[in-house]
């Protein structure tokens, strides 16, 4: 008897944002959950991937420079979620002031239900900003996606705003590569590592503690 083949499920992306309203009052909810998350203690910074440089299938490529994750005991049904945004206005010794800044936008996604991880990426060649997670849920992760486009909308050109979820996938699975170079903007071929696997510990900084995390981390 034959047996029956799962269906692939494809990448998705782009669809359009929220609505202005349920937007805002995903984004108040994940404020208020980041609260519980640091009085948790439940968000880290680890060192590990700091200033590794991720290749693009477009031929760009970016550096790392913060990674935050939150403690979760299981991830269900994970996937890699890519955005990708270019800042308006912003040139030269700004995209330092903005990578510094940023970490105040934290409370703006780490909070949000399914989230599991971020890569923040420095801009590319072509000025482009990327973030690269791993979410629980894929529909979660669009749920997120699509309430950002309103946050990133202020001060990045609107047409810059992408994003693709690939379900099945996490994001160390995303890194791997060893899939079709097809010119994707977010498809990722080959991470120069800057330094071997290991965390650092620098202390507690403002959103959450750097260095080793106390319980295992799904990646």
């Amino acid at each position: 008897m034959a047996t029956a083949r799962s269906t692939p499920r494809l990448v998705e992306c782009d669809l359009p944002p929220l609505r202005l309203m349920e937007a805002v009052k995903a984004v108040v909810r994940c404020a208020a959950a980041t609260v519980r998350l640091l009085r948790e203690h439940n968000i880290r910074q680890p060192t590990d991937h700091l200033g590794d440089v991720l290749s693009f299938a477009n031929g760009t490529s970016a550096r790392v420079y913060r990674e935050t994750v939150v403690l979760r005991e299981l991830v269900a049904d994970p996937c890699a979620l890519i955005i990708e945004f270019r800042l308006r206005w912003i040139r030269g010794w700004g995209h330092a002031v903005f990578r510094a800044e940023s970490l105040l936008n934290t409370p703006l996604f780490v909070g949000f239900p399914g989230f599991v991880s971020k890569l923040w990426l420095a801009h590319d060649q072509r000025g482009v900003y990327r973030g690269v997670y791993e979410w629980d849920d894929p529909a979660l992760a669009h749920a997120y996606a699509r309430a950002l486009w309103w946050v990133l909308a202020l001060v990045s050109e609107r047409g810059s705003i992408h994003y693709t979820v690939a379900p099945a996938r996490t994001r160390d699975g995303l890194l791997a590569g060893g899939e079709t170079d097809d010119g994707a903007w977010w498809r990722v071929t080959a991470v120069r590592r800057a330094r071997a696997a290991r965390s650092r510990v620098e202390g507690p900084g403002p959103f959450g503690d750097s260095g080793r995390c106390a319980r295992s981390v799904p990646r």
